[in-house]
């Protein structure tokens, strides 16, 4: 289950408390993620609250500020049994497309990952392989993703470093199925769960077409 700074700042720590007792008390495991905490007050709030995970988006400073920066959360969050995501790179919004020249001066570079990863002690990777925020440009996904990138970094970091996929607005299944194969191991859904109409019904099919998962909670 994923909340934004925004919505935890709007209900406050006690309704993200709430929903983390609540999520544990479920049958199925339920983790609780806050995503893309850009302010050093928004991280110290989250630590404060019962998060079980906090996205740290240090993608807007240089390398060596962004190691930095998560570094320095994950030893905090350490002593709280909180895990840490980090993002290298920077996914930029697709809102209106982005040129590849452009977009290639973001991504991800693999001979930097696993350094990344082992000088800040981050426990999950977000990697920028040509996938944005917003819809894609013309085309879709599958004329900006660099699968051969997303394996190399997969391969650089190993296998004990899960990747996170974000943006994912919108992706055919068989792109999905595919990011998995190279090492994608946890997927954010936003855009494509919103509305109460449609959420549970994209959720379950996710889970029981896409992901194969069914029965196994």
């Amino acid at each position: 289950m994923q909340l934004f700074p925004w919505s935890m700042h709007f209900q406050g720590p006690w309704f993200v408390k709430y929903v983390s007792q609540r999520a544990r008390a479920a049958s199925a495991p339920i983790s609780v993620h806050l995503d893309h905490c850009l302010k050093p007050s928004d991280v110290d709030l989250a630590l404060e609250c019962a998060f079980d995970s906090i996205m740290v988006d240090g993608s807007l400073f240089e390398e060596e500020e962004n190691i930095k920066y998560v570094r320095s959360v994950v030893d905090r969050a350490r002593a709280k049994n909180i895990t840490v995501e980090a993002e290298l790179g920077r996914m930029e919004g697709g809102e209106d497309g982005i040129p590849v020249l452009e977009l290639e001066s973001v991504l991800t570079k693999p001979e930097h990952a696993a350094r990344f990863v082992q000088e800040t002690g981050t426990h999950y990777l977000a990697p920028s392989f040509g996938n944005v925020h917003g819809p894609y440009g013309p085309g879709g996904a599958e004329n900006y993703w660099q699968l051969d990138r997303l394996e190399k970094i997969h391969q650089a970091v190993g296998i004990n470093i899960p990747l996170v996929l974000h943006g994912t607005h919108p992706l055919s299944d068989e792109l999905v199925q595919e990011s998995v194969k190279h090492g994608i191991v946890k997927i954010n859904q936003n855009r494509n769960a919103q509305g109460v109409e449609i959420y549970s019904q994209e959720m379950e099919r996710m889970m029981v077409e896409v992901f194969k998962s069914a029965n196994r909670a």
